[in-house]
């Protein structure tokens, strides 16, 4: 694999591709923006100034993640997926003026390593989507998701949780600080605090 960038991608010259990457038609990618090697970055997608994408990441087609985002390594973003950073969004100041940079401030969006969002899925300012974690399409993040957590809906809430091989997590043994959970696939553990899985349990 040697990389590809489209001839129609628009990508800023300050910006910072690995290698063996693949950015599709019409994608743009503006100044101070770092991509990591073998990442994929679909037909139509806009990464803003000085976002940070991971090794091996994949944005599909129109992804829009806007400053302030880091993707670790990994990370999937499905078709249409929104990563926003303004909590208090308006085109104006109270007296009228047109809003400079100066005038706002951004709200960070961290998508850890291994993490999947589902196509048309939101993830509003501030959040945190944890190691591992499933978003379902469509949904709207208005909070923090944890390590391997299984959320969706609008808003989205948490379901249960999924091995990094994609399967549901079963439960094993509940403790009284901790949960232990098996894949029923390949067979790995997962160990998640107790608190965090009756949260879960409470939104089946």
């Amino acid at each position: 694999m040697s990389g590809f960038i489209h001839l129609s991608a628009n990508v800023s010259p300050k910006a910072t591709i690995g290698e063996n990457c693949y950015i599709w038609h019409e994608a743009q990618i503006r100044e101070g923006v770092t991509i990591g090697s073998e990442s994929i970055i679909g037909k139509g997608a806009y990464v803003d100034f000085g976002v940070t994408v991971g090794a091996r990441c994949k944005l599909q087609n129109g992804v829009f993640v806007y400053h302030g985002a880091t993707l670790e390594e990994g990370v999937m973003l499905g078709p249409g997926v929104m990563l926003l950073n303004d909590k208090t969004p308006r085109a104006i100041t109270p007296d009228g003026r047109l809003k400079s940079a100066d005038d706002w401030q951004v709200s960070p969006t961290h998508i850890s390593y291994g993490a999947g969002i589902g196509g048309g899925s939101i993830i509003l300012p501030g959040v945190t989507v944890g190691r591992w974690a499933i978003v379902g399409s469509g949904s709207v993040v208005t909070r923090d998701v944890p390590d391997y957590g299984l959320v969706y809906g609008n808003p989205a809430r948490l379901h249960g949780f999924v091995c990094p091989c994609g399967q549901r997590l079963q439960l094993v043994e509940q403790m009284t600080e901790s949960v232990e959970l098996a894949c029923p696939q390949c067979q790995q553990h997962i160990t998640v605090t107790t608190k965090t899985y009756r949260s879960a349990i409470n939104h089946e």
